[in-house]
């Protein structure tokens, strides 16, 4: 068996055996040590005669982050849908998933049960929050320490490859969300290894990762062959990039783009289709402009724009980033434009936000109503059913599903969940877990005498699981099945299912609240005011009909659409 570690500047590597024993590594080449022979389990690596650790790319941690190593065989594992993969971006529809509160169970095997719902609801991609080894039990993800081990607590790298096989067998493609911008501060033992941590940058979580100071070689390997492990080893089809902005890299090929580079040569190798997704707070198209045209070449990147607009006009809300927003014809422009601020003043950030996305197609951005961080970053995590009635979910599902953008849902979004999504943790250490308490009540102050719910207690967690018995009753059975009727329809319909948002035409009223998005033969049109009234549809014809509506006294006649208060419809003809 053989084992290699990266651990440059050191005198002495050894292999840690269970028993103890401590078997001396040879040094190579660029700071990598090798050691062939050796027959285990698992195992830990120390660096001069210090105490052992886990392997920096341990493939399983079966005792958790402070456990030993397991060694993992991964072309032990019978894959039995090696022909079904190959999909091809953009998805219709993407589906986003905490693999701990989607299920009671909480584990890999049991999101498994829940796969034909999404299959019945029309998805056909499943984006997965962070599943590397992180800190306790449960917990978002976004604090992984073990990046090449699939979270013991969901059922390790055996559980992950069966839910990946299970995806593609019933056509679902799978994503999954790595974090490259920060590790944990509990189990990280990187630093100890190389350096992986500069101090050249700062970011809101933790240390940066060294992309580009003295050693860096070292560490942009470790990042970029632990995404193409991701994508050989477990299928998976793509990756989630977290926080990008938040990942600094001065050299004259960004990191981003040499991963870029990397996943395609390793989609030609596989002979399949893969992507990558950055989340991306600057509006900086680059991420997803071609490496030909001075981009990184990613698929796509997030469009907080898009959900800021559009939750601002639902909600009314204006604190935070939302002060930015509220507008009909920002909603517009995100619609046409992909970004709303390209360039533009920020009154929020007080400077200029954003470079115009101008020659990106409508692929190039991911776009939602609600996601993780949206709802698990409020106070209480409210989701958009605790904000706003049944009839603006309605609305605000027919702008996102019917966009020209890749759609996303969050878990139980499709039936207007009543469960929060809060903000959870589980970590062992006593002094972080208080610290993460008192962060959380300071960064959230008491309101209305309700304390904010604490992301250590147990409870906290557990009220984030989804009630899958709500899906069957009113109201909620009939907010499903308008999901389902939307997806089926921009699958159905061509001029929906394109991306070409340069094609898209919108005009609105800011006054009398409504919007009218024009996608070829299609209109989406939405009334966003507390009463009736008829929204002109330029370009329609004697014979456009309703396709689609949300309230039963829609009705297209003389080149106008009659709409109820807060509701939408889809003409076409």
């Amino acid at each position: 068996m053989e084992f290699s570690v990266w651990a440059p500047g050191h005198r002495l590597v050894e292999l840690v055996l269970e028993d103890g024993r401590r078997l001396p590594m040879r040094r190579a080449e660029r700071g990598w040590w090798h050691l062939s022979g050796a027959e285990t389990t698992t195992y830990r690596y120390a660096v001069d005669g210090g105490d052992p650790h886990p392997d920096p790319r341990s493939a399983w941690q079966p005792q958790g982050i402070e456990g030993p190593s397991g060694v993992v065989d991964h072309k032990g594992f019978a894959w039995q849908s090696v022909g079904r993969l190959g999909a091809k971006w953009p998805p219709h529809a993407i589906y986003e998933l905490h693999i701990g509160t989607f299920s009671p169970e909480g584990t890999f095997e049991g999101a498994v049960k829940h796969l034909d719902h999404l299959v019945h609801l029309g998805v056909d991609a499943v984006e997965v929050m962070p599943v590397a080894e992180a800190s306790g039990e449960r917990g978002w993800g976004y604090d992984g320490v073990d990046l090449w081990a699939p979270h013991h607590a969901y059922g390790g790298p055996a559980g992950l490859k069966y839910f990946v096989e299970q995806c593609h067998v019933r056509g679902l493609a799978v994503i999954v969300d790595v974090v490259y911008n920060h590790l944990g501060p509990v189990g990280n033992y990187l630093g100890q290894f190389g350096p992986y941590f500069t101090d050249a940058y700062k970011t809101p979580w933790g240390s940066a990762v060294n992309m580009d100071g003295a050693g860096s070689y070292g560490v942009r390997e470790f990042v970029i062959g632990n995404a193409l492990m991701w994508l050989r080893d477990y299928h998976i089809d793509g990756l989630r990039l977290d926080a990008v902005h938040a990942i600094y890299d001065e050299s004259a090929v960004h990191i981003l783009e040499q991963l870029a580079s990397a996943v395609d040569l390793l989609s030609t190798d596989l002979g399949r289709p893969l992507w990558l997704i950055a989340e991306n707070d600057r509006n900086d198209p680059r991420v997803a402009r071609a490496r030909g045209e001075h981009g990184y070449g990613l698929s796509a990147c997030w469009d907080d724009d898009f959900h800021h607009a559009l939750h601002a006009l639902l909600t009314g809300e204006s604190h935070s980033y939302y002060a930015d927003f509220g507008r009909v014809a920002q909603l517009a422009k995100a619609f046409t434009d992909g970004f709303v601020y390209d360039g533009s003043f920020s009154e929020f950030r007080q400077r200029d936000q954003g470079r115009s996305a101008t020659g990106l197609p409508g692929s190039a951005f991911v776009c939602f109503l609600q996601n993780h961080d949206q709802v698990g970053n409020r106070a209480r995590g409210e989701r958009m059913s605790q904000l706003v009635g049944t009839d603006l979910l309605k609305v605000g599902a027919a702008l996102l599903l019917l966009s020209p953008f890749v759609p996303m849902v969050f878990q139980g979004e499709e039936w207007g969940a009543s469960t929060p999504f809060l903000y959870f943790t589980d970590h062992k250490a006593p002094e972080l877990a208080r610290a993460v308490s008192d962060g959380r009540r300071r960064e959230h102050p008491t309101e209305g005498g309700d304390e904010v719910p604490d992301p250590q207690d147990l409870e906290t967690f557990l009220r984030s699981k989804l009630d899958w018995s709500e899906a069957d009753r009113e109201p909620h059975r009939s907010l499903l099945e308008w999901h389902r009727r939307l997806i089926a329809l921009r699958r159905q319909e061509p001029d929906l299912a394109g991306h070409n948002h340069r094609l898209v035409g919108t005009a609105f009223d800011e006054e009398r609240r409504w919007l009218v998005v024009r996608r070829g033969r299609c209109f989406i049109a939405a009334n966003l005011a507390d009463q009736g009234q008829a929204l002109p549809l330029e370009g329609a014809t004697t014979k456009s009909e309703v396709l689609l509506s949300s309230g039963e006294d829609a009705s297209f006649e003389g080149g106008r659409v009659k709409l109820g208060p807060r509701a939408v419809a889809v003409v076409a003809g």
